[in-house]
């Protein structure tokens, strides 16, 4: 049994910017220096900013997610020095609990502009729109998408030690490369975003070394081999990861909070972000990067997650056949942004809007999985949506629905 409190290791201050707390950072590079100090098989609490650093509110508009700058994200908590750690060793950082800050008891979950961020249905869903999640205990609920209410699986989108310099650099040009490469065959997507010196934030770093994490500091937008930005919704309480460490000390660093989120964060804000507090434990094991041959991290799974009898999902298919009928050949991503159509029109015949159900299919306990990848020439996705989370009668039934959701209730969005 515990004979002290525990510990805050890194603390947030909702009140203040983020640019202006040392403790926190917004670009990955070994040079920015330690927040802090903890000691293996030590429990700490880590304070939290949501992901945007505050940029959005409580309220009624999506002008706040269509003008959010993501230039400044994401905010992170850290980099924490682990006692005794070296490039190497394996880091075990469990996770103990998680909870939102008792002053802020609300999320959201957005749609992002096409041309701002967009999302994994933005030639469907091209304009930002918002959704607000109040939280009561472990169950949340929305003003902006009424007939909901489902328990949270509350974990941390990105969690990760920071990269040697050789790691940066390699990570730097290989993303490169990918932006070259496209912009040569002429797509306008944007594949990768690349170090951009507006808005990078080194932490507690001095001129010269805010100036090289400017200049070369990795994004923070996806996963890589330290971790990162996985989005893995049942890292939560009870979940054990195995980051491997780049550089001596560790490094660290934890954000984007998630109050809840389906598999595939489809809409890019695509789980319940929030503010508040993670508490850990480390532990290291020497000289794990080599002796289990690792590339990438590894997690176990908590023990704590919403239950749904298996009988209790209405589960969606989707193949790789787009919506124009063209054939794919074997592409999983054609496959599961079709799973996620299927769902949206089934539910539109209950009176939610496209919006309201491509957050909700983005945020909600949804279970994705890939069925099937060697029957060529459709890989077969599913995706299923634990009824129960409704509040009403959704199953198939003779005859069809009618509307229930009055349109009165639709999320702002902007247009």
């Amino acid at each position: 049994m515990g004979k002290t409190a525990i510990r805050t290791a890194v603390k947030a201050d909702l009140n203040k910017p983020a640019w202006e707390q040392p403790q926190l950072h917004n670009r990955w590079h070994p040079d920015i220096p330690f927040s802090c100090k903890i000691q293996p098989g030590e429990v700490v609490n880590v304070e939290c900013l949501d992901w945007t650093g505050g940029q959005i509110g409580n309220n009624d508009s999506a002008d706040d997610i269509k003008n959010c700058d993501l230039s400044r994200i994401h905010y992170l908590s850290g980099p924490i020095e682990v006692e005794g750690a070296k490039a190497g060793d394996v880091l075990v950082v469990e996770i103990q609990d998680v909870q939102p800050f008792p002053e802020q008891p609300w999320g959201y979950c957005a749609i992002f502009d096409k041309n701002n961020g967009g999302g994994f249905l933005d030639s469907h869903y091209p304009n930002a729109a918002k959704a607000i999640w109040d939280f009561e205990g472990i169950f949340c609920s929305s003003r902006h998408i009424p007939g909901v209410r489902f328990p949270g699986l509350i974990h941390p989108g990105i969690m990760g030690c920071m990269p040697s310099q050789e790691l940066l650099d390699t990570w730097n040009e290989r993303e490169a490369e990918l932006v070259a490469h496209h912009h040569s065959i002429g797509t306008d997507r944007i594949v990768a975003q690349l170090p951009n010196p507006n808005y990078a934030f080194a932490g507690a770093g001095d001129a010269e070394v805010a100036a090289k994490v400017a200049k070369e500091g990795a994004r923070t937008i996806p996963p890589r081999e330290h971790g990162g930005n996985c989005d893995i919704k049942n890292l939560s309480r009870g979940s054990k990861s195995y980051l491997p460490v780049y550089k001596d000390g560790a490094g660290l660093s934890i954000g984007d909070l998630h109050f809840s989120q389906g598999d595939g964060e489809i809409s890019f804000c695509g789980a319940i972000e929030m503010a508040g507090v993670i508490t850990i434990k480390c532990e290291i094991i020497k000289n794990g990067v080599a002796d289990m041959k690792m590339k990438n991290p590894m997690y176990i799974p908590g023990p704590v997650e919403p239950h749904y009898g298996p009988s209790r999902y209405l589960t969606f298919e989707g193949l790789s056949v787009d919506e124009n009928g063209k054939q794919h050949f074997l592409d999983v991503n054609v496959a599961y942004k079709q799973t996620c159509l299927q769902f949206i029109e089934y539910f539109k015949k209950f009176g939610y809007t496209g919006e309201q159900l491509y957050i909700l299919l983005s945020c909600a306990p949804v279970q994705g999985h890939l069925a099937a990848i060697v029957d060529i020439p459709n890989a077969c996705t599913t995706l299923g949506v634990p009824v129960d989370i409704f509040e009403f009668e959704c199953l198939p039934k003779e005859g069809g629905f009618k509307p229930i959701i009055s349109s009165d209730c639709a999320l702002t969005s902007d247009k």
